[in-house]
C-alpha cells in the first residue's frame, strides 16, 4: 500500500475489532487509528487505547467512560473519552476519517454505521443488520452521499471478490446467474432434532470452525445468521430473492461462489479466519498480508456440499420469508430474534424455542411502513416488547429444560 489510511473501529473489542487492529498492527506505516469504540469491555479499549493511541475513545456509558479515562490518564496516554450514542455517530463521521471499520453486533450498531455513511466514509460493513433493519434507506444513503460499502462478513466478502471488478449493482448485465453464499451448518448439524431442546449456551456458542462472539455463533447455530445474510445479500448485490442459494459446507474452505451464465463458478477458498476478509477490506484494491496461514488443499482432504434442511433450520426459512415479505418485517424478525438469542443465553427459553418465538411473532404483529431511520428503531421496539411479553407468558427456562431432560 503506498498511501496511509485513516481509521475508526466501532466495537474494537469484539472479535471483528480485535481482528481488524491484528491486521492493522501488521501495518502499521499504512493506518492511523482515529477512535476506537466499546460498549463496556474497559480493559480491552484500555490497552487497545494504549497500543494505538487513538484520538478518540467512546464508551456505551458514563461510568463506563470514566473508569478508562482514568486508566488512561494514569497511563499517560492522551486519548480522549467520550460516551453515549452521540459521541459513537461523531466518531463514525470524524472529518479527517476515510475508513470506518463498522463491527457493533446488532441494532445497536445501526445508528453510528449509517452516520459513517451520509459523512461519504469507506465503510467496512460487519454488521448486517444495519442492511437487515434499514436496507432501502441504508443503500439509499449510500448513493445519496457517495460511501463506498466493502462487505466484512467472509460469505459477502467472497461474494464481492468473485464479481467482477467493475460491478454496478445489475446481475444479467454482469453475466452472473445466482449467488451461492456457504454455511457450515453449525455445530448441531448432524444432532437428533429431539435433542435440541437440551442444547446448553455453552454448545450453541462452541462453532467447529470460527471464533466469533455468543449472539452471532447463536445465529449460526439455528442458521439465522445465514437467513440475515441472504437479506443481507439482496441489498449488498441487488440480488433477488431466487438468485440468491444456501449451500451446506461443513469444512468452511469455499466461503461462497457466484455462478455465471455460460456454467462458470467462481468461489473463493481460504482457512476461515477473518482477518483474510478484513485484509482484503482494509487494503481495498491491494492485497496485503493477514497474517493467516495459506490454505493447504492436500491435507484439507474433501469439500462436502448438501442443501440445508428446512426442518432442522427453521429460522433459515423465516429469514426468506421476511425478505419476501419485505418493508418492514426483516427489522422484526431481526429484532424478535435478538430478544430471543438473549432469552437463550440466559437460561430463560430453550434452544429449539427459538424460531418458535420468531415464527409466533411474524404471524402476529404488522409490519409498519419504514420512511426513517427512527421508523426502524420504533419496529425495533415493537419487536423486543412483543418478544418480551410472549417470554413473560411462555417462560420455559434453557437451563430447567435441560435439567428435566437429564434427570
Amino acid at each position: 500500500m503506498e498511501d496511509r489510511r485513516n481509521l475508526v473501529i466501532l466495537g474494537s473489542t469484539g472479535s471483528v475489532g480485535v481482528s481488524t487492529l491484528r491486521v492493522v498492527a501488521r501495518h502499521r506505516p499504512h493506518f492511523r487509528v482515529l477512535a476506537l469504540t466499546a460498549h463496556r469491555q474497559v480493559d480491552a479499549l484500555c490497552q487497545q487505547c494504549v497500543e494505538f493511541a487513538p484520538r478518540y475513545a467512546v464508551m456505551g456509558d458514563a461510568d463506563s467512560a470514566a473508569e478508562l479515562r482514568a486508566r488512561l490518564t494514569a497511563t499517560g496516554c492522551a486519548t480522549l473519552v467520550e460516551h453515549g450514542e452521540q459521541a459513537l455517530a461523531r466518531a463514525a463521521a470524524l472529518e479527517d476519517a476515510d475508513t470506518v471499520m463498522a463491527a457493533i453486533v446488532g441494532i445497536a450498531g445501526l445508528r453510528a454505521t449509517y452516520a459513517a455513511v451520509m459523512a461519504g466514509k469507506r465503510v467496512l460493513l460487519a454488521n448486517k443488520e444495519a442492511l437487515v433493519g434499514a436496507g432501502a434507506l441504508f443503500m439509499a444513503a449510500v448513493r445519496e452521499h457517495g460511501a463506498r460499502l466493502i462487505p466484512i462478513d467472509s460469505e459477502h466478502n467472497a461474494v464481492f471478490q468473485a464479481l467482477p471488478a467493475d460491478y454496478s449493482g445489475d446481475l444479467a448485465k454482469a453475466g452472473v446467474r445466482r449467488i451461492l453464499l456457504t454455511a457450515s451448518g453449525g455445530p448441531f448439524l448432524n444432532t437428533p432434532l429431539e435433542a435440541l431442546s437440551r442444547v446448553t449456551p455453552a454448545q450453541a456458542c462452541a462453532h467447529p470452525n470460527w471464533v466469533m462472539g455468543r449472539k452471532i455463533s447463536v445465529d449460526s447455530a439455528t442458521m439465522m445468521n445465514k437467513g440475515l445474510e441472504v437479506i443481507e445479500a439482496h441489498w449488498l448485490f441487488n440480488a433477488a430473492d431466487h438468485q440468491i442459494e444456501v449451500m451446506i459446507h461443513p469444512e468452511s474452505v469455499i466461503h461462497s461462489l457466484v455462478e455465471y451464465i455460460d456454467g462458470s463458478m467462481l468461489a473463493q477458498l481460504g482457512n476461515p479466519d477473518m482477518r483474510t476478509p478484513i485484509a482484503y477490506a482494509l487494503g481495498y484494491p491491494e492485497r496485503i498480508d493477514a497474517g493467516v496461514a495459506f490454505l493447504d488443499l492436500a491435507a484439507s482432504g474433501g469439500l462436502s456440499f448438501a442443501a440445508p434442511d428446512y426442518a432442522r433450520f427453521p429460522c433459515l426459512r423465516l429469514a426468506r420469508e421476511a425478505l419476501r415479505a419485505g418493508g418492514s418485517v426483516p427489522a422484526l424478525l431481526n429484532a424478535v430474534n435478538e430478544a430471543a438469542v438473549a432469552a437463550f443465553l440466559a437460561g430463560d427459553l430453550a434452544f429449539d424455542r427459538i424460531p418458535v418465538l420468531v415464527e409466533e411473532a411474524l404471524g402476529a404483529l404488522s409490519a409498519p411502513p419504514l420512511a426513517t431511520l427512527e421508523d426502524v428503531f420504533s419496529v425495533d421496539r415493537l419487536g423486543r416488547d412483543w418478544a418480551s411479553q410472549w417470554l413473560a407468558r411462555h417462560r420455559i427456562s434453557g437451563a430447567r429444560a435441560v435439567q428435566r431432560a437429564s434427570a
